[in-house]
């Protein structure tokens, strides 16, 4: 459907610059925008790279272990129904770990994992279970600490100061999460007592 969007809002644009005598507006425009991206992503990459490769040397020092333990309890309590040693618990922690330090793409491939894990404890059933609602909704709001990949977008777009939007992001995010948090316990409550 996205797709069938984006052809209307690129055809309009181009049948309304020819009809306006200006098409050369819309050539220059795509390729200004087309080495503005290239710039951009290259910039990006310097970054990224940078936060990636302090997010590795905290997991070798032993941060990511550390921030699991404190998240155990936490995890625990959300999860009542997944297992304390199970691969999924280990899965979960490291998702939630990879959204705080605001890598939402180191995030994805560990949330599949999780899911993945989680629906082997769902024993194979096409409806998703409550540990696996749980952690769509967490991994939607996705709690950060450090907003690294806006941080990098902001630094690599010119910011004068990319990190100013750090107090604002854990807050917001911080909200965010405790609705979420709320709506599935809400869901979960009426779930239990309407027998489902």
């Amino acid at each position: 459907m996205i797709n069938v969007v984006w052809l209307v809002l690129i055809a309009g644009g181009i049948l309304f610059a020819a009809m306006n005598g200006k098409i050369e507006v819309v050539t220059q425009a795509a390729i200004g925008g087309a080495e503005s991206a290239v710039a951009l992503s290259f910039k990006l990459i310097g970054v990224m790279c940078l936060w990636l490769g302090i997010m590795k040397i905290a997991e070798k020092a032993g941060i990511i272990k550390v921030i699991s333990i404190i998240l155990g309890p936490v995890i625990r309590f959300l999860f009542p129904s997944v297992p304390a040693n199970h691969p999924a618990m280990g899965s979960i922690v490291m998702t939630i770990s990879a959204n705080m330090m605001g890598l939402g793409n180191a995030a994805t491939p560990l949330g599949i994992k999780a899911m993945q894990e989680l629906q082997k404890l769902n024993r194979g059933s096409e409806t998703a279970s409550e540990a696996m609602c749980t952690l769509l909704a967490l991994c939607t709001t996705g709690f950060t600490l450090i907003p690294a990949t806006i941080i990098a977008l902001r630094s690599a777009a010119g910011s004068i100061n990319p990190a100013e939007i750090v107090g604002a992001t854990i807050l917001v995010s911080f909200t965010a999460t405790a609705m979420a948090i709320t709506a599935d316990w809400i869901c979960r409550s009426l779930s239990k007592r309407h027998g489902r």
